[in-house]
């Protein structure tokens, strides 16, 4: 069915005269402070639930795109999910130009068609607004929404992304094309989720078109007020940069050298601004015709380029995307990583893993299969770690496009891969675990996450090459993993009161609310373990007056007299720490003690006498300091000195063995084996085997490659 809307739901013209000196007046104003305009005006509908409405099973599906196959092959893949256990599939998601063939002029026909089919079979349905892909016409029309790189370069369309997130142009036309979905399928009985655009942030995550600058202005405006305030965050009386007029002001571009760097925080604090305004639009438009829940799917631990603790507020239930980088052998810990950072997003609420794959991608260098059993423990890490949906990319394999050697639900080999086999198999276990949903993981160690100090931390011109944030991230959390020990993601302005011990392996900006958020943390009783490079800058990535590290001194009870980096492959020696010497690379600083105690001291090396590693007592608490890069066993060794000082017990760890346990609200713990080594071990748990239903003494054994859920028994 096409229904004609006359006139353009657009809100700018096609040719659109750009007035730079006008930034307060134009139409691409700042997107904080629309979306927060847009969301207070949104009328309130009934309380949306938590999650996804319907069955109580386990949900278990992946992308649907019907409209890449003919009507025969629709009844196919249904009556294939049906037999795999499929009970939710997203559609819709790129379909824009079918929806909308062309401006104003909407054909329901084939969405029509496809949800009854779905909704007939018994199978739910996310429907996706497809505005991560807007049509050829739309492009066509408005040339000035296409967005432009850093260096310039204006991009077109052939692809999938985003156009320029500030286009006025392209914020009515998603509008408009949400709404239209959303009052023709608010109450159809398949939609049980809204599922909006696809993966904000990738492939763009900033641009630097002129509705983009001109938004920018008007965010600096809201967020300083005056060019005075600007020009004292952004330190301009350096390099001569100061700002007499607003329409002095572009995006940080491709300079001569390095652009300001408080400059380039907030257009990427900007820039993310931008795109959940884009959510929020769509959204509110949902919402004032759909009763159901609202999500998009989000990419944790992988996208820079979005503040996701800012974003999880605005959704209905956290979604992620997770893909494994196949060719590093501890892909299943970064798993692990991200899955614990979704689960910190959403509150510990359950979350739905919204796509994963079967098998190999289709756009790493190496597009490694996973090896027999893999996409079982892939997906139970996430389950196990809060996830109480488990969806894949895609249903059935393309023929044709860019993802045509992406893996599958259904392969191209059909029903009789191991793929296909595998699936079914998990479709299987996920019914007989059902009994776990709604359940929670409980942690009582943390890792403080900041977006905004990520971002500070990777722009240039810092001490050493080697100080990307990830590095300490992955690091510390790998420790932890290999030691057994569960952990949540905080922001440095969290409530930290429910950890015994929390971890800051790289927090680079922090500015004076999270640094005193810390100090009452300590103060109250916990143990905070801090790594090098840490608490060295403010919120405009300045200097606070002193010496480093500024936002941790006092907590810390030191002072850094100066970076000493090492050069690339020294090393340098530690002792005093444990009976065995620890060796440290790439940093080490000149430490002062003002009131902590030395740990250990460096052996040799620039800081050679001087503290290397330090405790200080503080209140009722402690705060470590790690000042030197430190490895594999040695690093370890650190992180059990923190947690046992804080009376957390570890036990010995298993090589290869992933055990979560998750807590339901009547106290029934569950608890998920993964055995990633190719040899059995002990499970180590007395319960029952949901997916047999027999009985689980404490001495039986996980195989090698497998997975068991077990339902503990209550003593």
């Amino acid at each position: 069915m096409s229904t004609q809307h006359t006139g353009s739901p657009l809100a700018a013209p096609a040719e659109h005269a750009f007035d730079v000196s006008d930034p307060v007046t134009d139409a691409a104003t700042d997107a904080s402070s629309a979306a927060a305009r847009d969301s207070a005006a949104a009328p309130t509908t009934s309380a949306r639930s938590g999650w996804i409405p319907g069955t109580s099973a386990i949900r278990f599906g992946g992308d649907y795109n019907p409209e890449q196959w003919p009507r025969e092959t629709w009844l196919e893949d249904i009556e294939l999910m049906r037999e795999a256990g499929v009970n939710l599939v997203s559609v819709g998601i790129f379909s824009w130009a079918l929806i909308e063939p062309r401006e104003g002029e909407y054909d329901f026909s084939f969405l029509d068609e496809v949800l009854d089919l779905l909704a007939g079979a018994g199978i739910d349905v996310d429907l996706g607004t497809p505005t991560t892909v807007p049509p050829a016409w739309f492009w066509k029309k408005y040339p000035q929404s296409r967005p432009v790189t850093r260096e310039g370069v204006t991009l077109g369309f052939g692809s999938r992304g985003l156009v320029s997130p500030s286009s006025p142009e392209y914020r009515a036309a998603s509008v408009a094309v949400a709404s239209a979905l959303a009052e023709r399928y608010g109450s159809h009985p398949a939609v049980v989720l809204w599922h909006v655009h696809n993966e904000y942030g990738a492939p763009i995550g900033e641009s630097y078109d002129d509705y983009s600058v001109l938004g920018f202005r008007r965010w600096l405006q809201d967020r300083y007020g005056s060019l005075e305030q600007l020009n004292s965050a952004w330190g301009t009386s350096f390099w001569g940069q100061r700002y007499g007029e607003w329409d002095e002001i572009d995006a940080p571009r491709q300079s001569a050298s390095i652009s300001n760097p408080a400059q380039r925080l907030d257009f990427k604090r900007f820039s993310s601004d931008a795109l959940l305004a884009c959510f929020i639009g769509e959204r509110d438009a949902i919402r004032r015709h759909a009763p159901q829940p609202i999500t998009t799917n989000f990419m944790a631990t992988s996208c820079p380029s979005v503040d996701y603790w800012t974003w999880a507020r605005e959704v209905d239930i956290v979604s992620n995307d997770h893909y494994l980088t196949a060719e590093r052998d501890d892909n299943h810990v970064m798993l692990a990583m991200d899955a614990d950072f979704t689960r910190s997003l959403a509150g510990g609420r359950p979350w739905i893993l919204m796509e994963h794959s079967t098998s190999a991608v289709n756009w790493q260098p190496r597009n490694i299969a996973k090896r027999s059993g893999e996409l079982a423990r892939n997906s139970l890490s996430h389950v196990a770690r809060g996830s109480d949906a488990v969806l894949f990319f895609q249903f059935r394999a393309s023929r044709f496009g860019a993802e045509k050697f992406h893996s599958a639900m259904l392969p191209h080999a059909g029903t009789s891969s191991r793929t296909w086999r595998e699936v079914v198999q998990l479709g299987s276990l996920l019914g007989a675990a059902s009994s776990l949903r709604g359940s929670r993981v409980e942690a009582s160690v943390a890792i403080v996450w900041s977006t905004e100090s990520f971002w500070a931390q990777d722009l240039e011109w810092r001490p050493s090459v080697d100080l990307a944030h990830r590095e300490r991230m992955e690091a510390f959390y790998t420790a932890l993993w290999n030691l057994g020990v569960t952990v949540d993601y905080v922001h440095p302005s969290a409530d930290l009161s429910g950890y015994a011990v929390v971890f800051a392996p790289s927090l680079y900006l922090l500015d004076d609310e999270g640094s005193s958020n810390l100090r009452g943390y300590v103060a109250g009783g916990g143990t905070l373990a801090v790594s090098y490079f840490s608490g060295i800058v403010s919120s405009n990535d300045d200097v606070p007056a002193g010496a480093y590290p500024g936002q941790l001194r006092e907590v810390l009870g030191l002072s850094i007299e100066e970076f000493l980096p090492l050069k690339s492959g020294d090393t340098v020696g530690l002792s005093g720490a444990t009976d065995a010497a620890w060796t440290g690379s790439v940093w080490s600083d000149a430490i002062v003690l003002e009131g902590a105690t030395a740990v250990s001291s460096y052996v040799d090396g620039p800081a050679a006498g001087q503290p290397a590693i330090t405790v200080n007592d503080s209140g009722d608490g402690s705060a470590w300091y790690l000042s030197t890069r430190l490895d594999g066993a040695d690093l370890e060794g650190f992180v059990v000195d923190v947690l046992t000082s804080a009376g957390v017990a570890v036990q010995p760890p298993v090589v290869g063995l992933e055990r979560v346990t998750r807590v339901a609200d009547d106290g029934t713990r569950y608890t998920v084996v993964i055995n990633h080594a190719e040899t059995s071990a002990s499970v180590g748990i007395e319960g029952t085997d949901l997916a047999t239903g027999e009985p689980v003494a404490a001495d039986a054994v996980v195989a090698g490659g497998a997975v068991r859920i077990i339902r503990e028994s209550r003593h």
